[in-house]
């Protein structure tokens, strides 16, 4: 069963897209902060993170730099409320696989899912 972390401060979603995505066959978790995606990573590396930009602290630019520094080889998938092409292309060139705005369809987002999943490491 493939994994996937959430990474949003709003809880509400959180739980949401957690239910979503376990109703359709995949283990999902989810982080409210940046920071606790580096302590979730400590015991499990998913298949596959959805990150929200925008969050208190630690923001999804800098944990984005911070997996490229440490050369954490990860599939992300940015999901934002903040969609700009300017956002878009610097998550790109940061190392996201694919970019989505909030409100998302969850149909949409699970194409996206399932094509970034099969893609080669």
């Amino acid at each position: 069963m493939e994994s996937i972390l959430i990474v949003d401060d709003d809880v509400n979603l959180c739980t949401v897209l957690t239910d979503e995505l376990t109703e359709v066959g995949y283990e999902a978790a989810f982080v409210n902060n940046g920071d606790a995606v580096f302590d979730f990573l400590k015991n499990k590396l998913p298949d596959l993170i959805l990150l929200d930009l925008k969050m208190p602290g630690k923001d999804g630019f800098q944990v984005l730099n911070e997996f490229q520094e440490k050369r954490i080889k990860i599939k992300v998938i940015v999901l934002t409320a903040y969609a700009d092409v300017k956002s878009a292309i610097n998550s790109a060139k940061m190392g996201a696989s694919d970019f989505i705005s909030k409100p998302y369809d969850f149909d949409e987002l699970l194409i996206t899912i399932r094509k970034v999943l099969q893609r080669d490491s």
